[in-house]
């Protein structure tokens, strides 16, 4: 008999804190400099404004985030081995698929625009592994390697489902969240205000990964259907939203449900044309 995946909070908070310690890890091992006026080989980033116009400081420069990135997928593939699926098996194939669509909608300039990604000088490499571990989890690294756990198999039931997971954690990548949390932690912030940042970032790629899978072609409704399945699967398993780096999963299907008809919205739009020219300059 095939074990339960873990509750989603022990198991995914596990894989996602190991991933962040090994980017963060190598990005303090990288000796990350003072910041200039703009970004450059070996210098973080400048305070500016990220995703959704909030200020968002950076601790890598697009070169050094792509190097975390790197070592931590080496050090990813080394760690599961035999366990990451070959590229012919069926799950892969699907995953990837997905994948190339997403990494599509990511290049969309006005979407970039809309959702004010910082993108210029980054390169991402992207590539999607899927591992056999019946957690319900899935992570992107630095400069777009993804990896997908078979037990997330169990909760989304089709492509749209299993989008709204990848979405997600590529928008984490899109929105340089590992950097933010390296710049975050150099700053010396308290347990509490940091467990705030983390959850603004989880919301983030909540917001910026339902825009991202309804302009890679996927429904945005079974995001919603999605997270009700996992909330229900999960049994209230999770601790409180103000203990937790996640927002509870009561705030997360409210928010999203507010966002599904602008995200509908706004691919009609730019399915039609209709889209605002960028300003003078850009």
């Amino acid at each position: 008999m095939t074990a339960l995946p873990q509750p989603k909070h022990v198991a995914s908070r596990r894989m996602a804190m190991a991933a962040c310690w090994v980017v963060l890890a190598t990005a303090l091992a990288l000796g990350c400099m003072a910041p200039d006026s703009q970004p450059s080989p070996g210098r973080p980033a400048q305070p500016g404004q990220g995703p959704g116009g909030r200020e968002q400081p950076l601790g890598m420069s697009p070169n050094q985030e792509l190097s975390v990135g790197r070592r931590a997928y080496r050090q990813v593939m080394a760690e599961y081995g035999s366990r990451v699926l070959s590229g012919s098996n069926s799950q892969v194939l699907r995953v990837r698929a997905i994948a190339a669509k997403i990494a599509t909608a990511a290049e969309i300039e006005p979407l970039q625009r809309e959702i004010n990604l910082r993108l210029k000088g980054y390169r991402f490499e992207w590539e999607a592994n899927v591992i056999q571990d019946n957690q319900v989890n899935a992570f992107c690294l630095p400069g777009g390697k993804i990896f997908v756990f078979t037990g997330i198999f169990l909760v989304a039931q089709d492509d749209d489902q299993l989008a709204t997971v990848m979405s997600h954690e590529v928008a984490h990548a899109l929105a340089h969240h590992a950097s933010e949390r390296l710049a975050r932690e150099q700053s010396g912030v308290g347990v509490l205000r940091s467990l705030k940042y983390n959850r603004d970032q989880e919301a983030e790629a909540d917001h910026i990964g339902l825009f991202l899978m309804t302009f890679a072609g996927y429904d945005p409704r079974q995001a919603v259907i999605f997270w009700e399945r996992m909330q229900q699967r999960m049994g209230g398993q999770h601790p409180p939203e103000f203990l937790s780096d996640h927002p509870s999963d009561e705030h997360r299907i409210e928010a999203m449900k507010k966002w599904v008809p602008k995200a509908i919205a706004g691919k009609k739009a730019f399915d039609r044309g209709d889209i605002a020219p960028p300003p003078p300059g850009q």
